[in-house]
């Protein structure tokens, strides 16, 4: 592969750098009018991903007057200027001209001859904004900081043609990840017909047998006395994770010795969160550990589906079953187990052979939901390698293009 010359421009010399303004709540909620008003908050949601396309907030005219505000030029790049929400590392580009709040950082492209505004926001999603901060308890990213910054420029034709590629990426993604949310809510629909008696709709019988959930499992508890070396997991109410990669570190005790065993298959309750649906079967390792506050259970003998039992244990029938064997504890986010309402809690259970069935076909719009991420998580992959060459000239896109091309093709196949 060849190399695209390139050359290094401080970014102050190339963009203004600045923040937005002040907005009262005075101001605030009105979802129309003239301007779109860009909060940090603006940045991760409402379909916001690559471009900003809607805000919670908008503004007209006589608002911009009491402000004194000027709305910000179409193509600028935002992302947050302090605080918590700098670990998002969220940027975006303006669709249209409008205005933002002052936790917003606004840099526009100036020098467009040697600088194409797509190419400058592929070159900031490359980068981690912590980098850019002063030190401090609170992180701030400084303009001082930033304005010295050198960034990559070969020639503005080949920008263009890198800022081409890199969005063929984005395409992939955001259509894959739009599909995965079809599949979702197709997934979430037939759950609710399949573990409800609208399952007669699809050919069963819609009969089932209500069974006491202390009938189906059993309080079981097996102690890490030995301090094995487990990794530590916990329960969220989106299921079992791994502690560490869920919160970026591992907030369990240094003496484990109190923590609880939990093998494959083992169902896994927190004791804190329960009433929100956070239960579930560990599957995700051979064997771990979680806090001795979590209740663990094993499956009993019987004409029970394991399959069947786990997509209903992630229901929102399970969670109202769990809803409704709690108990308003000190505070109003703080709610109390009781264990004898839910051991004789009644689940309403088809037959073996329509447990296995069910299972069966909501095992297959699973599998296809997990193929699709996979897939949604290759071009991810892909596509970070592609901007470590390109965004530094390390490849050209005349000898690249060919090449990436030909891994979207395989990768879509």
């Amino acid at each position: 592969m060849s190399k695209a010359p390139v050359s290094e421009s401080p970014l102050g010399s190339l963009v203004t750098i600045k923040q937005g303004y002040t907005f009262s709540r005075s101001y605030q909620g009105n979802a129309e009018g003239k301007w779109m008003y860009v909060k940090v908050a603006d940045l991760n949601s409402l379909g916001n991903k690559k471009y900003v396309y809607r805000t919670k907030n908008y503004v007209d005219d006589d608002v911009l007057e009491k402000i004194k505000a000027t709305p910000f030029p179409a193509n600028s790049i935002v992302f947050p200027r302090v605080g918590a929400a700098l670990k998002l590392n969220n940027k975006l580009l303006l669709t249209e001209d409008c205005v933002t709040d002052d936790n917003v950082i606004v840099i526009t492209v100036t020098d467009e001859e040697k600088c194409y505004f797509e190419y400058l926001y592929y070159w900031f999603e490359f980068q981690d904004l912590g980098r850019f901060c002063n030190s401090g308890a609170v992180p701030v990213i400084s303009g001082k900081n930033l304005k010295k910054e050198l960034v990559p420029l070969p020639l503005i034709d080949e920008q263009r043609k890198i800022s081409r590629i890199l969005s063929e990426w984005d395409n992939a993604i955001e259509k894959t990840e739009a599909l995965i949310a079809a599949k979702e809510k197709q997934f979430e629909w037939l759950c609710t017909n399949l573990l409800s008696k609208r399952k007669k709709s699809f050919g069963f019988t819609g009969k089932s047998i209500p069974t006491a959930f202390g009938s189906i499992f059993s309080l079981f508890k097996k102690v890490n006395t030995s301090c094995a070396d487990y990794e530590v997991l916990s329960v969220t109410k989106d299921g079992i994770v791994s502690q560490s990669e869920y919160f970026n570190k591992e907030v369990a005790s240094k003496d484990k010795s109190k923590y609880l065993i939990v093998d494959k298959y083992t169902l896994v309750m927190s004791g804190l969160n329960f009433w929100m649906g956070a239960i579930d079967f560990q599957t995700i390792r051979d064997t771990g550990i979680v806090s001795p506050a979590y209740k663990t259970f094993k499956l009993n003998e019987g004409p029970y589906n394991r399959d069947y039992l786990r997509f209903f244990i992630r229901s929102h029938y399970m969670t109202k079953i769990l809803l409704d064997s709690s108990i308003q504890g000190a505070s109003i986010v703080r709610r109390n187990l009781d264990m004898e309402w839910l051991s004789n809690s009644l689940i309403g259970l088809p037959n073996l052979e329509e447990q296995n069935d069910i299972a069966n076909i909501l095992s297959l719009a699973e599998k296809e939901i997990d193929g699709l991420k996979l897939l949604a998580e290759k071009y991810r992959i892909q596509k970070r390698g592609l901007m470590q060459k390109l965004l530094t000239g390390a490849w050209q896109v005349s000898s690249t293009q060919s090449v990436a091309e030909g891994e979207l093709r395989e990768a879509i196949a």
